[in-house]
C-alpha cells in the first residue's frame, strides 16, 4: 500500500504542478513581481521570522517557501513531486533566492536532511495525503530545535466529510480506509492533461492534536475559522476581501483551523 499511494500521488501531483504553475490561481507573474503567496492567518502566527531557519513540509512548487525567504528566513522546502520541485528551483533561480528544495516522501526526510530548525511550517491541503499522523508528528518533532515552533494551518476536517458539491455527507470524519478519487480537474483554473488517481485520508482534530502531543510537542494555540482564504469549495462567495464562505452554509461551519506547538 505504501508504494502504491506514493506513486499514485506523485504522478497526480506532477500533473497538478504542470497545470498550477501556469494558472491564474497561483499567478506566478505577480509573485515574481513581489506579491506574497502567504495568507494573513499564517503571517500572524509566523510573526517576525528574520534570521530564522524554517523547514517547509509539502511545499508544492515553492511559492510559500520563497515568500518566507523574502521575509528574511533561511528556508528548506520539501515535496513529493519532482516536477513541483523542479519549478521551485526555477523560481528560486529567477528570484536569486538561496532557498533549498528537496524532493522526497515526507516520511523519508531523515535520509535526506539532518539539520534542526527554528520553525517547521506546513499549510492548506497537506496532511490528507498522509496515512499516518504519528509518523508525521514524529518528523515535525525530529526536525525542530529545542523550544522550536511548529506552525500549522489546514482546511478543517469537517468540510472533507462532504461530496465535491457539498450536498451530502459521504465520508467519515474519522480516519478509516484510504479515499480513492479519480479527477481530471484541480482546485485551480484549467484542466489536467488526463484523469489522475488520488489516494487520501481524513484526519480528525483529535488525531492531529494527539499525534503532536504524543511526539513531545506542547500546543500553545488553536483556532478555527469560518472562512477559507482560498476560493476552492463549491458554491463559495467572497464575503470580505480574501475571505470565502460556502454560500448555502454561511458562517455556520468551520473551513480552516490553525495551531502553534512548541517542542518540549
Amino acid at each position: 500500500m505504501h508504494q502504491h499511494y506514493l506513486e499514485k500521488n506523485r504522478t497526480s501531483w506532477n500533473k497538478r504542478a504542470e497545470l498550477h504553475f501556469g494558472s491564474e490561481f497561483y499567478d506566478v507573474k505577480s509573485f515574481l513581481e513581489g506579491k506574497t503567496s502567504l495568507k494573513p492567518i499564517e503571517l500572524k502566527l509566523l510573526s517576525d521570522i528574520r534570521g530564522k531557519t524554517i523547514l517547509h513540509l509539502q511545499c508544492h512548487f515553492g511559492q510559500d517557501s520563497l515568500s518566507l525567504s523574502r521575509m528574511g528566513a533561511q528556508v528548506t522546502g520539501i515535496d513529493l513531486s519532482d516536477r513541483a520541485i523542479a519549478y521551485a528551483h526555477e523560481l528560486a533561480h529567477t528570484m536569486q533566492q538561496d532557498s533549498t528544495f528537496i524532493c522526497c516522501d515526507i516520511y523519508d526526510l531523515p535520509n535526506y536532511l539532518t539539520e534542526k530548525f527554528d520553525i517547521v511550517f506546513t499549510s492548506y491541503g497537506t496532511i490528507g495525503w498522509l496515512p499516518d499522523l504519528d509518523r508525521w508528528a514524529n518528523i515535525v518533532s525530529n526536525f525542530l530545535k529545542a523550544d522550536g515552533r511548529f506552525v500549522f494551518v489546514e482546511f478543517h476536517p469537517y468540510i472533507w466529510m462532504f461530496d465535491d458539491d457539498l450536498n451530502e455527507i459521504r465520508y467519515s470524519y474519522f480516519k478509516e480506509g484510504p479515499i480513492i478519487d479519480f479527477k481530471d480537474t484541480s482546485y485551480t483554473d484549467g484542466k489536467l492533461s488526463e484523469k489522475t488517481e488520488d489516494v487520501s485520508w481524513n484526519h480528525s482534530l483529535s488525531e492531529v492534536i494527539n499525534s503532536l502531543i504524543d511526539n513531545g510537542l506542547r500546543i500553545n494555540s488553536f483556532e478555527e475559522f469560518d472562512y477559507s482564504p482560498y476560493n476552492i469549495f463549491a458554491g463559495s462567495v467572497e464575503v470580505e476581501k480574501g475571505k470565502f464562505r460556502v454560500k448555502k452554509m454561511g458562517s455556520k461551519i468551520p473551513l480552516v483551523y490553525s495551531l502553534v506547538a512548541v517542542k518540549c
